[in-house]
């Protein structure tokens, strides 16, 4: 059997502040240790108990026995030249690995976390479906890697702003704990960021995105498109048999009118691929009349791919197509091209004993 969040006792970081004082209440603590130990950890950013030294030193080692802190470890990292992006692998307490991906930029500080290890999903330019789903993270997994970003920024005079599921593993599929997550990150008495600083990722799963609109949190949905007729589009996302592109669009309709929110769809464009002018026409098509933008993503290569990410001026094309039909469309920068930012990419050379990327 494999190991589960689930299977452990919750550590520190999976438990809401309600749930931290009850938890510490039944181990005969005044609730507000619970209080004290929150700001210490999403205030004052602590990374271990011995740092809170707002706790006696005897309830610091009682408690590192009963509830642990830490769940992740940063293991390894990489860094792009201009210093601006990072990508981080994790140890968890399990052995497994993990990444997320930190990046600055000018108005914004954000973490792209993972939700699961591995992925099942098993989309062919992805290099975390390569070894396949292992497990779901727990959300207190989930927090440390945003935990771990909100110190980094500390360190650089910043502040965590954002933070974006679209590191490892598919966010529906671990529902319940990356809920769970956001909901910690955004209690005030968490992090205290602001449900709209929240993006949820998802390669098309329909249950999830109709889960998601009953919520009625302001949080942001993105939808890894890619392309816009089925064929195509179960070759680079095999969820899409699942999930074809009429039921997909008919759920992204439906979260639109429910929640009012607009839908942003990423399209990742691989030369020769998906990026010519009548995969962006398709796309458009599908879109018409939807609430929703577009970011055009010249694909991050994987190691051992025959694939090339798509050149500026079939980038450039694209967009003047879905422009041309009213869809409010962005050509976004891959971070972390010469670090290998991609998705899994750092986790897969790791397993692997390669070598790291060339950093500044």
């Amino acid at each position: 059997m494999r190991f589960s969040p689930a299977m452990a006792e919750p550590t520190l970081l999976d438990l809401p502040p309600d749930a931290l004082e009850r938890r510490l209440e039944a181990l005969g603590c005044p609730a507000y240790r619970g209080r004290q130990i929150a700001v210490a950890v999403f205030r004052n950013l602590a990374s271990s108990y011995e740092e809170i030294t707002t706790l006696p030193a005897e309830l610091r080692r009682e408690l590192a026995a009963q509830i642990p802190f830490t769940v992740c470890d940063p293991i390894d990292s990489a860094e792009s030249a201009d210093g601006e992006t990072r990508k981080i692998l994790h140890r968890l307490r399990d052995g497994e690995t993990i990444e997320s991906v930190v990046m600055g930029y000018e108005d914004r500080f954000t973490v792209c976390v993972s939700c699961q290890v591995g992925c099942a999903v098993g989309c062919p330019f992805c290099a975390s479906g390569r070894g396949g789903w292992v497990r779901d993270l727990g959300p207190g997994e989930i927090v440390s890697q945003a935990l771990h970003a909100a110190r980094a920024a500390a360190a650089a005079g910043r502040r965590l702003t954002h933070v974006v599921y679209m590191g490892m593993g598919e966010p529906f599929a671990n529902y319940d704990a990356v809920l769970a997550s956001v909901r910690i990150l955004n209690d005030p008495r968490g992090l205290g960021l602001g449900a709209r600083s929240f993006t949820l990722s998802t390669a098309g799963d329909v249950p999830g995105i109709e889960r998601l609109a009953g919520e009625r949190l302001q949080v942001n949905l993105a939808v890894s498109l890619h392309a816009g007729d089925d064929e195509l589009r179960s070759s680079l996302i095999p969820l899409n048999r699942r999930y074809p592109l009429d039921a997909l669009l008919r759920a992204c309709r439906s979260y639109v009118e429910s929640t009012h929110r607009r839908i942003t769809f990423e399209i990742a464009l691989i030369d020769g691929v998906n990026d010519g002018a009548r995969c962006a026409e398709e796309v458009a098509r599908r879109l018409r009349g939807l609430l929703c933008h577009v970011n055009l993503i010249p694909w991050n290569p994987v190691p051992h791919s025959e694939w090339r990410r798509s050149g500026s001026a079939a980038v450039k094309t694209y967009e003047r197509v879905l422009q041309g039909a009213g869809i409010p469309t962005t050509i976004r920068d891959s971070r972390g091209v010469e670090i290998q930012a991609g998705c899994g990419q750092l986790r897969s050379r790791h397993a692997a004993g390669g070598p790291a990327p060339a950093t500044r």
